[in-house]
């Protein structure tokens, strides 16, 4: 096939297709294995054989422990795997297992229409740790236009039967996928599905190229149908996870996609058939015989071989492996071009999908659902980009960070399941929004959010948020919260001690929450520093706090926390009166500074977290003027961390790294943007500095003028930023050239130069 190269080194594999079965016992007539121009099936092994799978087994094991990976997700599909009968699947996870166990962690699922599926092949998945994905195309109607056996009759039945007996063993149910087709009513489907309470749901475009389009009565026919179930969805409150609409959300909102299907992230799968062929993606025999093929196979080819392949790199490009006109588009990180295979035509990838109009037409719809208070002006993007940004500018920022915590509990809710926290969220939203926005502008909600999508952190924690919300709401409830160390901890209200390990029964009665067993126990309200009308929290109690690259610091003293007290409100007034420009946006968006270990004597040391905006951590520098530096430094990567999570200023698949002047190892594109935009603050902090102490100020402004001025060039010359990133690039540097102008006295400047 055509691919495109790339240099630089290869991205591991994380995700296996192994086909051990090539038949299967369904016509479907939309199958782009046995109906598309690829017809290589024929000549396959109905079965992947024993000595195929152990092959299989050890390339995989030997990529895993080269390149050290955590996890990784194997799907057994077919044709129909369940073909392959008890013994081979059986036979496939026990030599997976035997040689994956204590390398990584082993997502093993099966791909299946269902017809086979019974008690006893469930035994054998619940055995062997595989969940279950199942093809179903909605109500009987919609399913039969095209799953269908070879003599025409119908599968709906027994694919609902295989659904049903997956309802009664939940651990194994994984999902359902559906094809689309828009001659079946959107609502119906969606209606159909829901009902069988699937955990996810996968809605698949047909696969098509521009040689052979998709059936398509209007222009954004596709679209359309998707869009009339996304508004049914949200109107429903999201009640499974839709990995198309989530995947849309997420990239809206700076994250990774869930799907191949959309996004620029680079794509880490390969097929292995049954005779132990690597092959691309399979999705690509809709665009021409032997469009998959690499020439590879597991008995004389390591996975890294074939992670070299021009056809694997093509797949990595990110934002250069789309087309000119789909890298111009405003749409494009969600888009990504869509699914490579339907980029095809004549002999090139080099082109839109062809699903193109109804891709940015269904975009556009969720952007406009999830998004429509949380754009960025250009005015604010160029504001922002000079180093400053006043309090309109933030505040637009924080806006667009509450809404994403809210679409992060959403999300967090699915995964608990239907609690009597989420009941009194959802009426503290309808009637106390204040009180719960109060609670959810806590930076530390969503680092907890985050890692508990990940699955490292547990979801009861929704209940101290809601908790907390009660207490500003006043609202009186009783429910369940999380207890860590024997705490209780509520965001933005304190910490109740004396609660044993485990489930904690809160009361909150007036205002004021008391554990339900063995009495009231006193309350440790969040301690906070002040300085005039400004205030922030010290946060030492948080469990969720440790997202920093440094240490949190342990629970602090009355005098450590007066020697916070006395450091921050000398430092606020320095910035009051040396930086007033600074301090608009941090009124506007700091909330929480978090204490750190400190590190070895001598060296300052703080942070910010990407997913904490509004926190800034540090260690208690020894004087005031650098507790002010710390504070200006961090919080510009507060800021343009809440920028990147609206606007894509560059490729995120770019893996290349990059020189950055003040660090020994050479960094990713998105590490040298926040280092230069952090220290474009540090030059403006020693600029300002020198004249109330000339040195080491003069010698300082000399040095990181000179250092910030040279990854300014490094970023404007990198190939790897977007159009608004070059033009945010483009405001540092018109912010520093004055700087570079004004004269430094010897020996100051030297260094510098």
């Amino acid at each position: 096939m055509e691919g495109g190269g790339a240099s630089g080194p290869i991205l591991p594999f994380r995700q296996f297709v192994l086909k051990v079965h090539s038949r299967c016992d369904l016509a479907c007539d939309h199958c782009y294995v046995y109906e598309h121009a690829d017809q290589s099936w024929r000549g396959r092994p109905t079965t992947m054989s024993p000595e195929t799978i152990a092959l299989v087994a050890e390339r995989i094991a030997d990529h895993v422990r080269g390149h050290g990976l955590d996890e990784i997700h194997v799907v057994l599909h077919g044709g129909e795997p369940l073909l392959a009968g008890r013994d081979r699947l059986a036979s496939v996870a026990t030599e997976l297992r035997r040689r994956l166990d204590g390398l990584c962690r082993l997502d093993l699922r099966i791909h299946t229409n269902g017809m086979l599926l019974d008690d006893r092949f469930l035994d054998v998945f619940a055995a062997h740790g595989i969940t279950v994905g199942v093809s179903l195309d909605g109500d009987r109607a919609a399913n039969d236009r095209h799953r269908r056996y070879a003599d025409g009759r119908s599968s709906h039945a027994r694919a609902v039967r295989a659904v049903e007996l997956l309802r009664r063993r939940p651990e194994l149910y994984a999902g359902l996928l559906c094809t689309i087709d828009v001659a079946n009513d959107p609502i119906a489907v969606y209606e159909a599905l829901l009902a069988l309470r699937p955990p996810r749901v996968d809605f698949l475009l047909p696969h098509a190229t521009w040689d052979a389009p998709p059936a398509r009565p209007t222009p954004t026919a596709y679209a359309d149908w998707l869009v009339k179930i996304y508004d049914r969805w949200v109107a429903d409150g999201r009640p499974t996870t839709v990995r198309l609409f989530e995947s849309i959300i997420r990239t809206t909102h700076g994250g990774a996609s869930l799907t191949e299907a959309i996004g620029l992230q680079p794509s880490t799968l390969i097929v292995i058939e049954t005779d132990g062929s690597y092959e691309l993606v399979d999705s690509l025999k809709v665009a021409h015989e032997g469009a998959p093929v690499t020439g590879h196979h597991v008995a004389t080819t390591s996975l890294d071989e074939v992670a070299a392949h021009p056809g694997v790199r093509a797949r990595q490009q990110g934002l250069r492996g789309v087309s000119a006109g789909c890298r111009r588009c405003p749409l494009v990180r969600s888009c990504g071009g869509g699914l490579y295979p339907h980029r095809y035509r004549s002999g090139s990838f080099d082109n839109p999908s062809v699903y193109c109009a109804d891709l940015f037409t269904l975009i556009g719809h969720v952007r406009a659902t999830t998004m429509r208070a949380h754009t960025l002006p250009s005015a604010d993007l160029d504001t922002i980009a000079s180093g400053l940004g006043g309090a309109e500018e933030v505040e637009r920022l924080a806006t667009a960070q509450l809404s994403l915590r809210r679409a992060l509990l959403a999300a967090v809710r699915r995964k608990a399941g239907q609690s009597t926290a989420w009941d009194l969220l959802t009426r503290l939203d309808r009637e106390h929004g204040a009180a719960l926005a109060a609670v959810l502008t806590h930076p530390y909600v969503r680092a907890w959010a985050v890692a508990c999508l990940r699955g490292d952190a547990p979801a009861a924690r929704l209940a101290n948020i809601a908790a907390a919300a009660a207490v500003h709401a006043r609202l009186d409830a009783r429910l369940d919260v999380e207890a860590v160390g024997g705490e209780v901890h509520l965001p933005t209200i304190g910490v109740l001690e004396g609660a044993g390990e485990g489930p904690a029964a809160l009361v909150i009665e007036d205002g004021r929450a008391r554990l339900r067993d063995g009495g009231p126990r006193s309350l440790r309200p969040v301690l906070r520093l002040v300085s005039g009308g400004f205030s922030v929290v010290l946060e030492d109690a948080d469990p969720y706090r440790d997202c920093h690259r440094w240490r949190p610091a342990g629970r602090l003293t009355g005098e450590q926390a007066a020697r916070w007290q006395e450091a921050f409100e000398q430092a606020w007034q320095l910035i009051e009166k040396e930086y007033p420009s600074y301090v608009p946006a941090i009124e506007a968006g700091l909330t929480t500074i978090v204490p750190l270990l400190p590190a070895e004597e001598g060296r300052e040391v703080s942070s910010a977290a990407r997913d904490a905006f509004g926190a800034v951590a540090a260690a208690l520098p020894s004087d005031p003027a650098t507790l002010a530096l710390l504070i200006l430094h961090e919080f510009q990567h507060v800021k343009l961390g809440a920028v990147l999570d609206l606007l894509d200023l560059f490729d995120e698949s770019d893996r290349r790294l990059f020189h950055a002047p003040w660090r020994d190892d050479p960094r990713p594109i998105e590490g040298l943007l926040q280092g230069t935009y952090a220290h474009l603050a540090v030059t403006d902090f020693w600029r300002v500095r020198r004249h109330a102490e000339p040195e080491p100020a003069r010698r300082h402004f000399a040095h990181w003028r000179v250092q910030t001025a040279e990854a300014i060039e490094t970023l404007a010359g990198s190939k790897a930023l977007t159009p608004l990133g070059e033009r945010f690039v483009a405001g540092m540097r018109h912010a520093i050239a004055p700087w570079l102008a004004e004269e430094v006295a010897e020996p100051a400047a030297a260094p510098g130069r």
